[in-house]
């Protein structure tokens, strides 16, 4: 089984050494193709406006100065002799849960691989907190992801579905539990802005989370990951909400209408 590595924290961090023990457990056919630089939070984006550089480092690992999609695509077109068999995206430093796997670079990257007809799968480690001094406990990652990888790879998957690992920030010894969950939803979004001022009195913003504690409904990817479990959510790339499809073809069926309805 030749096997593809990506993630969106860059070629030299130490989730992308995790995956690679993790993929190593699984097959001796590893390849590795991931950003220069970190692109966390740049989802599915593509590099359309400058050229991409490929820096080989070893004879099956590659630096590629853009997004987790720009290196999927250009391994599995250019880089690679075939196409993989597996995509692994991560393992992320921090969970991908909620809406996170909207903007999530780890998630675009499982994605992309399904994109080509290649079953992926991300994984996500969770953390403490997003502060440069905490470490991860990629043990765990490593010490389950094995396993669970090679149960899902024994199952039929439907078409365009992505797998979604994430896993608790617990050490492996302190978790009990898979559980295969659905999306959830934060009640209010963990994104905002930190306006601060530069030394020439001018307005600038760093992204932030909240970090707000929440209530999540049970069998959601929040509520597993809160309680320790390990988390395993059938994503697909579908976003079209079918109950307003069939609303709006009652109104907007059959010939456009011409005439302006000023709302009341």
């Amino acid at each position: 089984m030749r096997i593809l590595l990506t993630n969106d924290d860059g070629v030299g961090a130490e989730g992308l050494d995790a995956l690679e023990r993790i993929a190593r457990a699984l097959s001796d056919d590893v390849w590795v193709c991931a950003p220069a630089v970190e692109q966390s939070g740049k989802g599915r984006g593509l590099t359309l406006t400058e050229p991409l550089r490929v820096h080989r480092i070893e004879e099956r690992r590659f630096a590629v100065t853009g997004t987790p999609t720009d290196c999927v695509i250009l391994a599995v077109n250019d880089l690679m002799p075939e196409k993989p068999d597996l995509v692994l995206s991560g393992v992320n430093r921090g969970h991908n849960i909620g809406e996170d796997v909207s903007y999530s670079g780890t998630v675009a990257g499982a994605l992309q691989g399904m994109a080509f007809g290649i079953r992926s799968i991300a994984l996500s480690q969770s953390l403490e907190r997003f502060h440069d001094e905490v470490v991860a406990h990629w043990e765990t990652a490593e010490a389950f992801a094995p396993g669970i990888i090679s149960r899902l790879l024994g199952q039929t998957w439907q078409p365009g579905v992505v797998m979604n690992l994430n896993f608790p920030n617990r050490p492996p010894e302190a978790v009990s539990e898979v559980e295969v969950t659905t999306q959830g939803f934060r009640d209010v979004g963990e994104m905002h802005a930190v306006r601060r001022t530069d030394l020439r009195g001018r307005d600038y913003y760093w992204m932030s989370f909240r970090g707000q504690k929440q209530e999540h409904p049970a069998g959601t990817d929040l509520r597993a990951i809160d309680e320790g479990r390990i988390s395993v959510t059938p994503l697909h790339i579908d976003l079209t909400h079918m109950a307003s499809v069939h609303d709006l073809k009652k109104v907007l069926g059959g010939a456009p209408p011409k005439a302006v309805e000023r709302p009341l």
